[in-house]
């Protein structure tokens, strides 16, 4: 069975910094080019950051970019988003996603609070 569990979200000050995992199962991750989404209430999910399945290649949505790092360890099957200068408009629910040709499989998310 196909698992995606995000976790490391909460409520953070602007400023600070958080990191966020993605655990997978049931699927031959280091094959699987990943990604974090995030979503706004009232928003469409949009791409925040991918990783192409063996870590040579990353891509950053302009509005993170040099703040934020996706990284992957296919040994642990894991998925990594650091977070700094985290500001109020990051808050949103973040998602995991794997895709692989027609496969894609999506986490349920954590949520990321950003405010004083």
């Amino acid at each position: 069975q196909v698992q995606l569990v995000e976790s490391g979200g909460g409520l953070v000050q602007p400023g600070g910094s958080l990191r966020l995992s993605c655990a997978a199962s049931g699927f031959t991750f280091s094959t699987y080019r990943m990604s974090w989404y995030r979503q706004c209430p009232g928003k469409e999910r949009e791409l925040v950051a991918y990783i192409t399945s063996t870590g040579g290649s990353t891509f950053y949505a302009a509005s993170v970019k040099g703040r934020f790092t996706i990284s992957r360890e296919n040994t642990k099957k894991t998925l990594y988003l650091q977070m700094n200068n985290l500001k109020p408009e990051d808050t949103a629910v973040y998602y995991c996603k794997a895709n692989l040709f027609d496969y894609t499989y999506w986490g349920q998310g954590t949520q990321v609070t950003v405010s004083s």
